[in-house]
């Protein structure tokens, strides 16, 4: 199991942000999972509008010292 841990901000209030949590099954590294997580920053964005992600990165579950940081390019 990997996590993709997004900072979100609400459109309409953009002072407004919160973590949000994606888990899923992967067997890449971290590096390899800021690909893919794209593809489901990119489901949850469609499912939640009044939403935008501001960053994100993978971890394994309960591991933040294993974290590294990857930010999406625009």
């Amino acid at each position: 199991m990997i996590q993709i841990v997004m900072m979100v901000c609400k459109l309409a209030q953009p002072e407004v942000c919160e973590q949000q949590h994606l888990s899923f099954q992967f067997e890449g590294s971290l590096q390899q999972c800021t690909f893919a997580a794209q593809i489901y920053i990119a489901q949850w964005s469609s499912e939640h509008p009044q939403w935008t992600v501001k960053n994100f990165h993978c971890e394994y579950p309960h591991g933040d010292d294993h974290a590294e940081t990857q930010r999406p390019s625009k």
